[in-house]
């Protein structure tokens, strides 16, 4: 049991995907282990579409949490997909679970009577990975998060806080129509980075196999495979958006180091390892790019850890003091 006299209460992290609602506490006191981050235990549900079974969902989760936990947490951080209001924790806009609009925090809120702050789901894995992996709380430390999921999106770490930005578009990185294919995007435009680089684009690209990228990997290392020629060239695109979206990070926002998450990430070390070397060759060319040295800025998020709900935990004890 935390003695709340000496320790910080535990918290909650709730992450809401398209198909699973994960959640978790944590322990963030001094003696908590790795990161000064313990998991003290995490369930997860199914995700239901609309807005009154999301508030439900969260809820049950919360209260299955509560269940294990011997202690009186201190606060309840919510990672969520969708238009998030910083100030209210309303979001609006979640495609996969077809909500328009949920008034997220207040419900959550008015439920436990726990402070309770609503992130974007990419901001809030962006919190955790850089907590666990980095620390992520030096004052002079920049720190980015690309995230390959179904599509591609970064969280930025200034000083041990989210940017921001002036509406909430900071890091919405993989929607610039760089790409030379010029496929359309879900966003209207064409050329988007996330219509080759991002995980969505992975399996499009490569039907296959599910997860696609470790058979795209292992074919274009063998020669003899039957799709060799083609692995080859849907690596080479992926990596080469990867890269591109590498490239504007480094020259926009300059982070001390840039993690890697989100689904695809969990390829581990051989995508790693592809999208160092495409690095390095762009490197071999260019001077400018050779002096950024990304290849050595460059971190792979935990897979065995839930990055999203740990960071929207530690992000709302941020938020509020807890």
């Amino acid at each position: 049991m935390a003695d709340s006299t000496n320790s910080p209460p535990p918290l909650i992290g709730i992450d809401v995907g398209g198909t699973k609602i994960a959640g978790v506490v944590i322990d963030t006191s001094a003696h908590a282990g790795d990161g000064d981050v313990c998991v003290l235990t995490q369930a997860d549900r199914p995700a239901r579409p609309g807005a009154a079974a999301l508030i439900d969902d969260v809820a049950a989760l919360i209260d299955t949490l509560l269940a294990h936990v011997p202690a009186d947490c201190g606060a309840i951080g919510i990672g969520t997909p969708g238009t998030v209001d910083g100030t209210t924790g309303d979001v609006r806009d979640i495609a996969n679970l077809s909500i328009d609009h949920v008034p997220l925090a207040g419900a959550i809120h008015a439920r436990f009577g726990l402070p309770t702050v609503v992130e974007n789901d990419v901001n809030a894995a962006a919190f955790g990975a850089a907590r666990l992996i980095e620390d992520g709380t030096a004052s002079d430390e920049t720190i980015a998060f690309l995230n390959l999921g179904t599509g591609m999106a970064a969280g930025v770490i200034r000083d041990g806080r989210l940017d921001h930005g002036s509406s909430n578009t900071v890091g919405e990185i993989g929607h610039i129509p760089v790409e030379p294919h010029r496929w359309r995007c879900a966003c209207g435009q064409r050329g988007c980075l996330e219509t080759a680089g991002s995980g969505g684009a992975a399996k499009r690209l490569w039907p296959y196999a599910d997860p696609p990228m470790p058979d795209i990997l292992a074919a274009a290392a063998d020669d003899a495979h039957p799709r060799h020629r083609h692995a080859v060239e849907t690596r080479d695109t992926i990596v080469a958006a990867i890269a591109n979206a590498l490239d504007v990070l480094a020259v926009t926002v300059d982070p001390n180091v840039i993690i890697i998450g989100g689904g695809m990430a969990k390829t581990g070390t051989p995508l790693l390892d592809a999208i160092r070397a495409e690095l390095r060759r762009r490197a071999h060319d260019s001077g400018f790019i050779h002096a950024l040295n990304l290849p050595a800025r460059l971190r792979l998020a935990p897979k065995d850890l839930p990055v999203g709900a740990i960071g929207a935990a530690l992000n709302a004890a941020a938020s509020v003091g807890a």
